[in-house]
């Protein structure tokens, strides 16, 4: 075999198997590749989406945070309040109960005055009809001595 006849047919080879590749193999592999980059861009789209979703979902957690931070300190506003409140009606319940204790304790007071100046009326008498009896020398009858007690306690 010649040189020139064996490169000739190895260009004839080499262009059916270019015509062969171009014709079958190459469209399957750009086929391949066109899928390959559509699934490729849709994935980007998909990870821009994801992303744009992310923001939205990071603003949307933000805006509960907030909302819920308003909450609770409307709520310990709410809380303190109320205990300023009781706290207030505790007073004012101890004041009254301490105006109460305050009134009995006069009312008590002002009873064992009245009491005690009865008893003091009663030895004031006791002692001005002995102090009396003295005096006289001589005994008054019990019937005398009531009625002298009664008019002294008046006079008192």
């Amino acid at each position: 075999m010649n040189l020139n006849s064996t490169m000739f047919i190895q260009a004839i080879v080499f262009l059916i198997l270019a015509w062969t590749i171009a014709k079958f193999v190459w469209p399957l592999i750009a086929g391949n590749l066109d899928v390959r980059a559509k699934k490729i861009a849709e994935g980007l789209a998909a990870a821009d989406q994801g992303k744009k979703a992310m923001a939205d979902a990071e603003l949307r957690v933000q805006a509960e945070l907030a909302s819920a931070r308003d909450q609770g300190a409307q709520r310990i506003a709410d809380a303190e309040k109320r205990a300023q409140l009781v706290a207030e009606e505790i007073k004012a319940n101890a004041q009254a109960e301490a105006n109460r204790i305050l009134a009995q304790a006069k009312a008590d007071a002002e009873q064992q005055v009245t009491k005690a100046r009865e008893e003091l009326r009663g030895q004031v008498a006791s002692l001005a009809v002995k102090g009396a009896e003295q005096i006289l020398k001589r005994e008054v009858n019990a019937q005398a001595h009531a009625d002298l007690l009664n008019q002294l306690a008046t006079e008192l």
